[in-house]
This record gives structure tokens, sequence and C-alpha cells, in this order.
């Protein structure tokens, strides 16, 4: 497993995580049994942002003598009092859900205390003035919570958090279709809104926990993916992992099974682990030509958000961080097009193309 480090922290987080939104129906033994075997094979790192409360208890029992190899993700704002989620801005209530997820996970203490789902400013403001965050900083200075932060589907919502300086860590939707550049079709946002989001969270230190990379299994499915044709697990993995501040990705997981095949896929073909002593860059395929995108016709294969050596020399690399370990790794690559594509910055944001990047754990360090 690869792992990256929590730039306000000393945390060394698993590149892929655990999503449990839909582990809830498989029932206690299979949730304990899935836990295990993720920790087993190195993921340390859980959403707890579930449908249901079922997860909670039977985690609390998988991780016995675990605790410390361990980060959670507990949302403030998640409410579990009926057996189901609720989202609730009321303070009180999210203090009674925070107790009960402590208690029900038997742990006392919060690796990372998110203010959860917040997409409009008006939530933001809320929580900034009605309790929730005050909260949040009391538990930090405590010691119960380690580090804060957010989830939001709405860039200009993050920005103003951003601006208040009080986050550590930022979930947020990321996969090829939201970079569409018919943004408002799949995601909130412009894709000049949300690559400089990116960029930002990484200049500041904030590190990016990614859900819906599958889009809601939308891209894992030809009759509903936008670009025609249905992209792998892995491939919307990369293409999260690729992006400015990320550490890791959470795909949902529903049982053992998910982590063996689907899902995250880790298990079985290891394409997100970490190889040691080599590094490598290879292009996995192109998607057809989808209307609407910035590039190059259906032929070419272009290099995703950095644009075309061939075309476009070195010069797109430099608008990103560590360009010159990235022009290394990307020194073998060609535009296949017989003629040159569209000038610089065309190409940002194209997710036409994957790469896989296996390296040493320190790589990305």
């Amino acid at each position: 497993m690869e792992y990256r480090s929590l730039p306000h922290g000393s945390e060394r987080i698993s590149v892929l995580g655990f999503g449990t939104s839909g582990i809830g129906m498989t029932g206690e033994k299979e949730i304990e049994a899935a836990m295990t075997m993720a920790l087993e094979n190195g993921i340390n790192y859980f959403d707890m942002a579930s449908a249901d409360a079922a997860p909670f208890p039977a985690f609390g029992r998988a991780m016995a003598g675990q605790r410390k190899n361990i980060y959670f993700q507990i949302h403030f704002g998640a409410d579990y009092s009926s057996g189901k989620y609720g989202w609730t801005t009321d303070l009180e209530t999210i203090k009674r859900s925070v107790d009960w997820q402590l208690n029900a996970l038997k742990t006392d203490y919060i690796d990372f205390g998110f203010l959860h789902c917040l997409d409009e400013a008006e939530d933001l403001k809320h929580a900034m003035q009605g309790g929730a965050l005050d909260y949040i900083l009391q538990l930090k200075k405590a010691g119960v919570v380690h580090h804060i932060g957010m989830s939001s589907h709405t860039p200009e919502v993050v920005r103003m958090a951003l601006d208040a300086g009080f986050l550590d860590m930022l979930m947020f939707s990321i996969n090829p279709a939201y970079d569409f550049e018919k943004a408002g079709e799949f995601a909130i946002g412009s894709v000049a809104e949300r690559q400089a989001l990116y960029r930002r969270c990484e200049a500041e230190g904030v590190g990016i926990s990614v859900m819906k990379a599958f889009s809601g299994g939308q891209l894992l499915q030809a009759s509903t993916s936008p670009f025609g044709r249905a992209l792998t697990e892995y491939q919307c993995i990369q293409y999260a992992l690729d992006k400015p501040g990320v550490l890791t990705v959470l795909p949902g997981v529903r049982n053992r099974e998910d982590l063996h095949a689907g899902g995250a896929g880790l298990l079985r073909s290891g394409d997100v682990h970490a190889a040691r002593g080599r590094r490598r860059v290879r292009v996995l395929q192109p998607l057809p030509a989808v209307s609407g995108w910035a590039g190059c016709g259906p032929d070419q294969q272009v290099l995703r958000s950095v644009g075309c050596r061939r075309c476009a020399g070195k010069e797109p690399l430099r608008q990103f961080g560590k360009a010159r370990g990235r022009l290394r790794r990307l020194r073998a690559l060609r535009c296949t097009l017989p003629v040159p594509c569209a000038p610089v910055g065309a190409h940002a944001g194209d997710p036409r193309v994957f790469r896989q990047v296996s390296k040493d754990k320190t790589a990305n360090q």
C-alpha cells in the first residue's frame, strides 16, 4: 500500500481508504470481516458517513487492539439517532450524535472531525456562527479531535472555509465526469474553479479525501458514462490520486467481495499499491471524443491535466507542483496524432487518458 503524509500533521494515510455508505446492509459479521480484511491489506483511513448506524459498533469490535493504526473521519452533522443517516445543523443533536459515534466505535478520540455536507454558503455560515465549529475547536483544544475538516461538493463554499483558515482536511467529489467541460450537468463549479481549488489546497497544506470517485457508479457502466464507455475502478481512482492535494480516495465498500474485485479492486490487482524500487508510467487507454471537451480528437493519447509533450513541450507542467519530477516521469510519453493538437492549456482536466505511476512509499512526499 502506498501512503501519503498529512501536511498539517504526521499521519501517513493510505491512498485507498474505505467508504462506508453502503456497507450497513450486509450485516455486522460481514462489516467486521470487511474491515479486518482492509486493515490486513494496509487500508488505514475510514470515512464514517454511513447510510445507517450499523458500521459503528461493528468497526468498534473489529479494530480492538488496533486503534492507533486507524484514522476515522467523523462527521459533525450526520445523525444516527433513528438508526439511519440523517443530516442536521442543530448543535445539541450534533453533540449527541458525536457522543454516540465515539461510544459505538469504542474510542475516546477523533482523528478527523468534519463539518458535514456544507454545500451552501448559508450552511457554512450557520456552522461557523451556530456553534458547530466552536464545538469542534473546543474538542481539538481538549485533544479529543486531532484535525478539523469539512465535506462539500461546492468550490465556492470550500474557498470560504479556506479563507477562514481552520481546515486541515477536505472531503470533496472528484471524478472524470465532474471535470467535463459542461460542468453544470455533472458537478458544481466550472472545471477551472475545481482545478484551482485542488491547487490551492495543495499550496495551503490542506489534504483532500475523495468521495464520488465513480460518480455514484455512473462511470462504471457504458450506458450511464458521459464518455459512452465504462471506465474501470482503477482508472477513476488513479484519476483522483493524480490531482493536486489528494491524499486518499474513498470508494464505497459494501462487502469483502468489493475489496477483492469490485469497488476499489485493490486486493486482486494491486494496481494502486506501491511497487518498491521502481517507477513506471503507463498510458492505459484513450477514451472516445466527447462533445464539449476541450482538446483533440478520439485517436490521440494526451497527458491528463498536463498537456501533450509533442504538442506543447514542457511548459504545461510548470504550473503544477513538483514539475521537474513529473517531467522525468513523463519523458517516454508521446502524442500519437500525426499533426500537433490543441494549444497549451486545452487539455486541462481532460480525463481521456489515465496513467499508472507505481513508486516507492516515499516517492510522492
